[in-house]
């Protein structure tokens, strides 16, 4: 039979309590929050992208914080040439995909949330796929000039929202032939 003393059981609780709370910081750490101006980023995500794939697209959900509308534009990324805020809509059966010239502009208050089918950052011209696991960097700027550097984990092909895998009967927005429309 075996006896535990005061000893051991008062060195196992913080042991046992940082097991159990392991699980949520690290979950916490994977997707962390930015603002920028008056905007709060939060829950960044991207799709893996397959070889060679002109183009990714990055999601996140944006509040506006502030008193007066913000423009939110993305300045650059280091996994592509060039990176842009694009709306796809549905018009008359067919689906269009635009870039927001200007940026999006976020009223006080409101909260946009960019995913697969709606609002979205488009990655053009990749200089690489992206690969599931790893995390791409964006640099966002609002009107003032205020810019952050956003990491967007990125999640599985096809993924309809981060920490899930492909399918779930959504859009696959990613492959060789996507390609914004002008």
């Amino acid at each position: 039979m075996h006896t535990i003393d005061s000893r051991t059981f008062s060195r196992a609780i913080p042991l046992l309590v940082a097991l159990s709370i392991a699980p949520f910081v690290a979950g916490h750490a994977a997707a962390a929050d930015y603002t920028v101006g008056t905007l709060q980023i939060t829950q960044p995500w991207a799709r893996a992208t397959p070889t060679g794939a002109d183009n990714g697209a990055a999601y996140m959900t944006v509040t506006n914080t502030g008193k007066a509308p913000e423009r939110l534009s993305c300045v650059s990324s280091d996994a592509s040439a060039k990176c842009q805020i694009h709306q796809m809509t549905m018009a008359n059966g067919v689906m269009k995909m635009r870039e927001v010239v200007g940026g999006l502009q976020i009223k006080p208050g409101e909260t946009v949330t960019f995913k697969p089918g709606g609002y979205h950052m488009m990655l053009v011209n990749l200089k690489a796929p992206l690969r599931q696991g790893k995390t791409v960097e964006a640099t966002l700027k609002v009107d003032t000039g205020a810019t952050t550097k956003v990491e967007f984990p990125i999640a599985a092909i096809g993924a309809p929202a981060p920490g899930t895998d492909a399918g779930g009967g959504s859009m696959n927005m990613q492959g060789p032939t996507m390609k914004p429309m002008k």
